[in-house]
């Protein structure tokens, strides 16, 4: 089993046509995932090696049957792509597209609450999600990847993400899903949103939080876990260094005072039973035990 994505999703790259949308498009298909199509409507009727080229997603939806889309277009361009989905009739929508304004970011996601709330929208600045073996949408290099679970990975940070997946594999480890939620500070998936899939899926046995500086996410992923979550839990919390009031890496890793450190969100994790490492590599070695025990 897996969350959200599976060997019978149909994708389709909005933004196909460009070097990152064709190159992670025909890098994903090569792995499995069903890539039914593309948009662009500067050159619909076109194809990139043999995947077809629409106008609109609502065009590629009717031929196609997708039920997914990944999103590579320019940040200026990103909401208007994020509800072309929508209402093309998509279910779940990957933003990699980073640095969207947060205003933007505000305003589609509230669009999709109220509107469509049946679509999942992961990201804007994320690396997208896989089910390792069925279905690959986004940045995340398969390779890295060993399917058959028992555990689930939620991360905020890119980098960390194929870090934990790497790790994982170097130790034998497969994994159900791993999904990279991104870290802007308006993000379409939560940590909770993940966790309680994580929890109603019964192949995912274990799970691994990748967290990082600001905001309070992680704190509520934590009050999430102490309180529904029966499934034993290994985190990182990437940023024990960093100064008050200075961004580190991206728009959502800033803390204010005492709020958003990582030292905080260490601290509430601890306290909701979960292992917190102080580095990725014991985080997976603290995974291992941990699936040694189940």
């Amino acid at each position: 089993m897996s969350i959200w994505v599976d060997r019978n999703t149909r994708v389709i790259y909005q933004g196909i046509t460009g070097s990152a949308g064709r190159f992670y498009a025909l890098r994903n298909q090569a792995y499995g995932t069903q890539v039914v199509g593309g948009t662009n409507p500067k050159k619909a009727g076109t194809d990139v090696e043999g995947i077809p080229v629409f106008a609109t997603v609502k065009e590629a939806v009717a031929q196609t049957g997708a039920t997914a889309s990944c999103i590579f277009v320019p940040a200026p361009g990103v909401e208007s792509a994020v509800m072309e989905a929508a209402e093309g009739g998509v279910t779940f929508i990957a933003v990699i597209t980073e640095g969207v304004p947060a205003q933007d970011e505000a305003r589609f996601y509230n669009r999709l609450k109220q509107d469509y709330p049946r679509v999942r929208l992961l990201g804007p600045n994320c690396p997208g999600i896989i089910t390792p073996g069925e279905c690959n949408i986004g940045i995340t290099a398969g390779e890295i990847a060993t399917p058959g679970g028992p555990v689930g990975i939620v991360s905020r940070s890119g980098t960390l993400t194929y870090q934990a997946l790497y790790e994982l594999t170097q130790k034998g480890i497969g994994v159900t899903t791993c999904v990279g939620i991104g870290g802007d500070p308006v993000p379409g998936t939560t940590f909770i949103d993940a966790l309680q899939a994580f929890h109603a899926d019964s192949a995912t046995r274990a799970v691994m939080l990748i967290g990082e500086i600001g905001g309070s996410e992680e704190e509520k992923g934590a009050a999430f876990i102490k309180s529904t979550l029966r499934k034993p839990v290994a985190a990182y919390i990437a940023g024990v260094t960093a100064p008050a009031g200075k961004k580190m890496g991206h728009a959502g890793a800033i803390i204010s005072g005492s709020r958003g450190t990582a030292q905080a969100k260490m601290e509430a994790l601890e306290d909701a039973g979960v292992r917190v490492a102080i580095n990725p590599t014991q985080a997976a070695e603290m995974m291992a035990e941990l699936v040694r025990s189940l």
